[in-house]
């Protein structure tokens, strides 16, 4: 069957650019929030992320069959080879939902602002890349600062939120490092991509039930007709983070090509600042008034790093551009999917 690809250029289907920035803009600023009050109204993470993956495996499937987007069949030789990375995924997102489980949103936040850290040591460590020029020294030096200020003035700092926070860290670099490599080497495009993370994890979801023992409450929770199962504003909360997850991806995707990458980068620090201003406005799930300050430093520093590695990366030579391409759409798909929990994102 013919499909047409997600491509702003084509001219069936059309999208205008405003319209997918806007949709990016509203779903990436709004997902973290959306998933902090799902996990508060529906305790159940393990439940919830596999929903999130039937939600968005569904989604992909679907708008193939009518024409809307085109990925990459399922085959169960690609799978396997792309096994580990949908497990480094999994763990990804299951730490990130424990993460917004036991902490607020802001704390998300600086964490995930925290990942260059480890990155650069990564990449010089691991992947023989040149140590850090002098303005990302700075700006890894400043994320540094600004999370450490957050850690040292959270009042609501508990060592099972910070142990999930460190575990979701390490993780979501591991991801970042290694879903590039994987993804570029399988050759499978964008939606590709979020079919198979999507399909393998929810496949895996089983088994951190019984491990985590979480089955059991669920099932507890089903014959004693449990509120916090059944009640309204748990199902709109889970509804609603299935729903955006898989938006984030559809306007992360097409906005990132509708767009040039400076613009992209620019819309998604704004998400960044709208995210914690919707935070603070809603409720009272929010860092203090210095610990926002903080929250804000560490993503200016996001900001430099972010800067300072995109100018690199524009001084390299022309003949590699088409690599780069692939490995930064690599990246945005892994953002696209941990942040929204679904396709990483790159939300916040």
């Amino acid at each position: 069957m013919a499909v047409t690809k997600l491509d702003p250029s084509s001219k069936q289907p059309h999208y205008t650019t405003n319209g997918l920035v806007v949709g990016y803009a509203l779903c990436s600023s709004l997902l973290a929030v959306i998933n902090k009050y799902a996990i508060t109204k529906f305790n159940y993470p393990g439940l919830l992320t596999a929903l999130q993956y039937l939600t968005s495996a569904i989604g992909v499937l679907g708008l193939g069959k009518l024409g809307f987007l085109n990925h990459d069949p399922f085959v169960i030789d690609i799978a396997k080879k792309f096994l580990p990375a949908a497990l480094v995924f999994y763990l990804a997102i299951f730490t990130n939902t424990n993460l917004l489980r036991h902490a607020n949103v802001d704390t998300f936040i600086v964490f995930r602002s925290c990942t260059p850290l480890l990155v650069a040591v990564a990449d010089t460590a691991f992947r023989k890349q040149p140590c850090p020029s002098r303005v990302t020294f700075v700006s890894l030096v400043i994320i540094l600062g600004g999370a450490v200020g957050y850690v040292a003035t959270d009042s609501a700092f508990t060592l099972t939120a910070y142990s999930w926070a460190f575990a979701y860290l390490v993780t979501i670099t591991t991801e970042m490092v290694y879903i590039k490599h994987m993804v570029t080497n399988l050759g499978l495009n964008t939606w590709g991509f979020v079919l198979y993370n999507n399909l393998l994890s929810l496949m895996m979801s089983p088994l951190f039930w019984i491990a985590t023992g979480e089955y059991a409450e669920v099932f507890d929770a089903l014959r004693s007709n449990k509120a916090s199962l059944f009640d309204a504003g748990a199902f709109f909360g889970v509804a609603l983070s299935c729903v955006f997850g898989f938006l984030i991806s559809f306007f992360g995707f097409a906005a990132r090509r509708a767009i040039s990458a400076t613009a992209f980068t620019v819309t998604g620090v704004v998400n960044k600042f709208l995210t914690v201003v919707i935070n603070v406005l809603i409720w009272d799930k929010h860092a203090s008034a210095f610990g926002l300050v903080c929250l804000l430093l560490t993503i200016v520093g996001g900001v430099m790093y972010q800067q300072s590695v995109t100018g690199v990366g524009v001084a390299a030579s022309q003949p590699s551009s088409k690599l780069n391409d692939s490995e930064n759409d690599a990246d945005e798909s892994g953002e696209d999917a941990e942040t929204g929990l679904l396709s990483k994102s790159s939300g916040v």
